[in-house]
């Protein structure tokens, strides 16, 4: 019981919660209302095992240069609080789940799940190439709608499927802009490890500056998704309290002023993705 605590703690499984929203999103909106109760607890089964897949393989590749980052040297990997062979179990049961719930859910998300598995294991490792390594993180987030809409639908490259490409996006851009800032805390390490990050390559103002393009973009895609869909009123007011809460966020964070990052980085994304959904919601119920 105490390894898989400390395997949880590793992960940060309680943020799981706040990552279920962005495959619920899809998962609605392929059903055009509530899916069967399987799909519901398939699709969900299936976003905490890939979360817990791709964190704990982040965990483990980044091991030895968070042993040398100030901000990640209490990690558990790190202080010997959790074996790499624990972690090592843990993200191969992770994979087991993963497989089991995308061949339950179809053969379409059986299919498609090696290209996400290259998105899955392959973002922790694009820092050490490209500084466009925020987007692939992004683009591997915005995986969770396009599963579920594919979990629902059992297509994705029809024109009756535009709504699962523009999730993509919103999700790709959302998290993108987030990781930017975030980034924005490791210049100094990231350069001296030859790591790749925007603010290292260009530094935190500019870093900061196209953060606010993303989430500017990110409103506006989420804005023609609903156009597209005919969506209803709360989900137009959700659109705008994320856009208030993208100001806010923007107004914590500074480039002489790191100290809000979590604040900003966290509780915010948590606040957006649990707006969103409960506008889906009650788009729906309307």
């Amino acid at each position: 019981m105490k390894a898989i605590r400390d395997f949880l703690e590793l992960i940060k499984f309680e943020h799981t919660i706040f990552a279920l929203p962005f495959a619920f999103l899809g998962m609605l909106l392929a059903a055009r209302g509530w899916p069967t109760w399987t799909q519901f607890i398939l699709i969900s089964v299936a976003m905490a095992a890939a979360r817990t897949l791709a964190m704990a393989i982040n965990r483990l590749a980044d091991r030895h240069q968070d042993a040398l980052n100030p901000r990640t040297l209490r990690r558990p990997l790190v202080t010997g609080a959790i074996s790499t062979r624990t972690a090592v179990i843990g993200t191969a049961i992770a994979g087991v789940i993963l497989v089991g719930a995308a061949w339950a859910l179809g053969p379409l998300p059986l299919a498609l799940l090696p290209a996400a598995g290259l998105f899955l294991v392959g973002y922790s490792y694009t820092k050490r190439f490209t500084w466009l390594s925020h987007f692939f993180l992004g683009a591997t987030d915005g995986l969770a709608p396009v599963g579920a809409w594919v979990a629902v639908r059992g297509s994705l490259f029809t024109r009756a499927d535009a709504p699962a490409w523009l999730l993509l996006l919103t999700v790709t851009l959302w998290i993108g802009g987030f990781d930017l800032i975030y980034a924005c805390q490791d210049v100094t390490f990231d350069r001296s490890q030859r790591l790749h990050s925007i603010p290292a390559r260009f530094g935190i103002p500019t870093a900061l500056r196209l953060s606010v393009v993303c989430h500017v973009l990110t409103v506006l895609v989420l804005a023609a998704l609903a156009a597209t869909l005919s969506l209803h009123w709360p989900f137009w007011l959700a659109i705008g309290a994320s856009a208030g809460l993208f100001i806010w966020e923007h107004r914590l964070v500074k480039p002489d002023d790191l100290s809000q990052l979590n604040v900003a980085f966290f509780n915010m994304n948590s606040y957006i993705s649990l707006a969103l959904l409960a506008g889906m919601v009650g788009s729906i119920l309307v």
